[in-house]
């Protein structure tokens, strides 16, 4: 036990004497937080749109004066050429195009009904989806306006259904909310997977690592000595977020913070297990990031932290099972937002468990220690 403590401390000696350390572990991830929740979002606002009104009625007037209102639509231009349009979108100046043909009014007149269309970049599927929804939306609710008008009292007597809506553990549907935790592992897992793995690679650089080995220190001892100074500081990391979320963006924390971080603690274990194996494959502090720059980000596209992960095909959710930030962004987000318990993430909880000791071992057994 005395060996371990020894090298706990030769661990965080070396920590805070590095001055380029000390910013990446307790500045950049804060920073980072703060900064991509606002950005990583998936709301639509300030969507562009041309206007080709080629009718020039009181209708369709009216029918631009709802896009003007409504707080997701900007009128960026007017013009009486679809083309035009369309060349807007080419040149990605606009992102829909609203086109009223000529005669939308008599139309609506004469036959009570009448076409518009809509020209979204579809470049971006997700973002010509929530564009299409929106302005749908709008036609819809101008739709029956009109209705109301033309149709008079009977109108009063359709309109009978009145939908209420409850959403349940982000009643606001605030992103923030939504993205924040997800973000918070990423980084906590930066800590503990890409630090972890570097810190044992240059001790190989600077020789340092040859010394150790002659020595009577025993692998478990200097494994141990290596996961736990980045294993304490990635979970002040994650208190200190928890903190920041709750602070700056009003973060509910529904459930149990013990059962939390008893959960991020067995998660640390297998990315910082993770990180450590991977050093023990490289000879230098560029190949272990190489290595760990690839299996981070693919582990981050197929956490599902800005889509669900069972929106994927059927293999790709079986290769996700090795994927560690699939379990943690999908508890840590059961239990801050919807109060879940130990119950409700049993399975993760094991298959995590599970993971941290193969890992563990792996790592451990890959590691060569002179004798």
């Amino acid at each position: 036990m005395r060996t371990v403590i020894y090298i706990l401390q030769k661990e965080f000696i070396q920590v805070f004497r590095n001055r380029l350390m000390l910013p990446i572990i307790f500045i950049v991830p804060i920073v980072q937080l703060v900064v991509l929740v606002y950005a990583a979002t998936l709301e639509m606002k300030n969507i562009e749109v041309v206007v080709v009104d080629k009718d020039l009625s009181d209708v369709s007037r009216r029918m631009v004066g709802a896009f003007e209102a409504s707080p997701f639509f900007k009128i960026k231009d007017f013009t009486f050429s679809i083309e035009e349009g369309e060349d807007r979108l080419r040149a990605n100046e606009a992102d829909i195009v609203l086109h009223i043909p000529r005669g939308f009014e008599r139309s609506l007149n004469r036959e009570n009904e009448a076409r518009v269309q809509i020209l979204a970049d579809a470049v971006n599927a997700t973002t010509a989806g929530l564009s299409n929804a929106y302005a749908t939306a709008v036609i819809m609710d101008f739709n029956e306006r009109i209705l109301v008008e033309r149709v008079g009292p009977v109108a009063g007597q359709i309109q009978k259904i009145r939908i209420r809506y409850s959403f349940w553990y982000n009643p606001d549907l605030n992103y923030k909310i939504f993205m924040l935790p997800g973000i918070l592992v990423i980084l906590v897992t930066m800590i503990g997977m890409i630090l972890t793995g570097l810190n044992l690679v240059r001790e190989k650089e600077l020789g340092t690592a040859e010394q150790i080995n002659v020595t009577p220190i025993r692998k478990y001892q200097f494994i141990i000595g290596k996961l736990v100074p980045f294993w304490i500081i990635a979970l002040l990391e994650l208190s200190f977020g928890l903190f920041i979320g709750k602070i700056l963006f009003n973060l509910p924390t529904v459930g149990s913070l013990p059962l939390l971080f008893l959960f991020a603690s067995v998660y640390l274990l297998v990315a910082m297990s993770i990180g450590l194996f991977l050093s023990t494959i490289s000879t230098s502090q560029i190949q272990v990031m190489f290595l760990v720059f690839f299996f981070f980000i693919t582990f981050v596209l197929m956490s599902g932290i800005f889509t669900p992960a069972e929106s994927m095909p059927d293999w790709a959710i079986k290769v996700n099972t090795v994927n560690p930030l699939a379990y943690f962004i999908r508890v840590i987000r059961m239990i801050l937002l919807k109060g879940s318990g130990f119950s409700d993430i049993t399975r993760e909880f094991y298959a995590l468990g599970t993971y941290a000791i193969i890992m563990l071992s792996l790592a451990t057994w890959r590691y060569r220690k002179a004798a």
